[in-house]
C-alpha cells in the first residue's frame, strides 16, 4: 500500500509542515483522534508516502516509512511525554501540540524524502488527510478510480 498525507502548510511561522520535511527538520508525522483512526494500526515500515499541501491539488514529495507507533487510551501524561519525546523528529509548533494532544496516536517515522515532479491531485467527496491507496495513480488526474474507503475500515 501507499499513503497520500495532506499537509498544513498555513502561512503562520511555523505551520509549514512540507516545508519542514522537506529541509529535513520534520522526520516524523503525527495523526491523532479521540478513539483510533486512519493511518492508525494501518501503516507500515517500508511503505511509501506521498506528501502534497492541503489545497493545492499537487502531490510534490515521496518518503519511506522507517517506523511506526501506535497508542491507544493515553494518558494526558502519555500524550505530552510521547509528543515531548519524538519532538526533534516531529518538529511540532505550540499549536500543533495542542492540536496533536489525543488519546489515540500514530506516529510515523520516515527517511530518504525525496521532491517528486508535482503529481495532479484528482480529489475527490470525502477524502480525508490520510488515504491508504493501492498506488498513487489511483488519485492522479488522468488515471484516478473512484476512491475506495474500503482500505481504510477498521
Amino acid at each position: 500500500m501507499v499513503h497520500l498525507v495532506y499537509c498544513d502548510n498555513a502561512g503562520k511561522k511555523g505551520e509549514k509542515v512540507l516545508d519542514k520535511i522537506l529541509s529535513g527538520t520534520k522526520t516524523m508525522i503525527v495523526r491523532g483522534a479521540a478513539g483510533r483512526k486512519i493511518p492508525h494500526s494501518r501503516v507500515f515500515e517500508g511503505e511509501k508516502l506521498y506528501f502534497m499541501e492541503k489545497g493545492s491539488a499537487k502531490i510534490s514529495a515521496t518518503a519511506v516509512v522507517k517506523t511506526v507507533h501506535n497508542y491507544i487510551k493515553l494518558s494526558d501524561e502519555e500524550i505530552t511525554k510521547n509528543l515531548a519525546d519524538n519532538q526533534d523528529k516531529l518538529n511540532l509548533s505550540d499549536k500543533q501540540k495542542v492540536r496533536w494532544h489525543k488519546k489515540c496516536l500514530c506516529l510515523v517515522e520516515f527517511e530518504n524524502v525525496k521532491k517528486i515532479a508535482p503529481l495532479a491531485f484528482d480529489h475527490q467527496r470525502n477524502m480525508d488527510d490520510w488515504l491508504i491507496l493501492e498506488k498513487i495513480e489511483d488519485v492522479v488526474v488522468g488515471t484516478s478510480i473512484p476512491y475506495d474507503y474500503e482500505k481504510s475500515r477498521f
